[in-house]
């Protein structure tokens, strides 16, 4: 009877062990199993996303089960919806489930103020220009004593003034000096013509003017140049000359001035002379 409850003790510890020993590889197996079960702690190969569409980015991300934190910038060189970054980078290893950063080029370009460009060289402008996210477009020559400096700035074909807000990326043309003309040519008799006339004259030949208007205007186009200088002719009726670049003084008024008219009898101060008869009908010469 002894040696049976022996045997009985030894079977229960036996059985106690094997349990525990079960147990033990149980929890190894599955708990080295278990990551692969999950997929946790699994890295992967970060994508390729920038300069994919943002709907691209999307499908790929979400395929490989990764969260999206999206963000917006601008860029004057990518199209609209275009990645421009990506954080982690491409190539990193990251776990699955991650969130992932991206940003997307805007639609619709920002809005930043014109800088002031006038009188600075062309390289100064375009570095200006660049700093502030713009474009330079098309590059006018003028001739102006002042070579190489910017004259007018331009944007859609109007001048623009230093502040005004566009969107970044736009262009700007730049009008530059390109110095005085070699060539001499008569100066242009604008003196009786409109303003729209003269103007257009003067700057078709290459010459900048400095208009003055007097008195009250109510049509500016129609307000008629009374005065320039120089003057077409000067004191010896000779032909004045000029060179491209140079500058013209104007006057501008609504009417034209009227010279006064003098009346018949104040034309003069002496008399008719009278007709001196040549014949003699009194009779002979005493």
């Amino acid at each position: 009877m002894a040696l049976i409850k022996e045997k009985y003790k030894q079977s229960i510890w036996f059985h106690l062990l094997l349990m525990l020993l079960l147990a033990v590889v149980f929890y190894i197996i599955f708990f080295s199993s278990l990551g692969r079960i999950t997929g946790h702690g699994e890295q992967i190969k970060m994508p390729v996303l920038v300069d994919k569409t943002y709907g691209e980015a999307v499908k790929i991300l979400e395929k490989e089960g990764f969260d999206i934190d999206l963000d917006s910038a601008f860029d004057i060189k990518k199209d609209a919806g275009i990645v421009l970054s990506q954080m982690p980078d491409t190539g990193a290893f990251v776990k699955r489930g991650r969130t992932v950063f991206i940003v997307v080029n805007k639609s619709q370009a920002p809005l930043t103020p014109m800088p002031d460009l006038m009188g600075v060289s062309y390289r100064s402008a375009d570095m200006v220009l660049r700093s502030n996210k713009l474009r330079l477009g098309d590059t006018i020559h003028r001739p102006d004593i002042a070579d190489g400096a910017i004259l007018e700035q331009m944007y859609n074909g109007k001048v623009i003034q230093a502040g005004d807000m566009i969107p970044q990326g736009s262009k700007i043309t730049l009008v530059i000096g390109d110095g005085l003309g070699n060539v001499e040519f008569d100066v242009p008799d604008v003196v009786g013509m409109s303003y729209a006339e003269g103007s257009a004259i003067l700057s078709a030949s290459g010459l900048q003017f400095i208009d003055v208007w007097e008195g009250p205007i109510t049509d500016s186009l129609t307000a008629v140049i009374y005065h320039q200088y120089p003057d077409a002719k000067n004191d010896y009726g000779g032909t004045n000359r000029i060179k491209q670049g140079e500058f013209m003084d104007i006057k501008i008024r609504q009417t034209p001035v009227t010279k006064p008219t003098v009346p018949a009898q104040q034309q003069g101060n002496k008399s008719p002379k009278k007709s001196v008869n040549t014949n003699n009908d009194d009779g002979d010469w005493d």
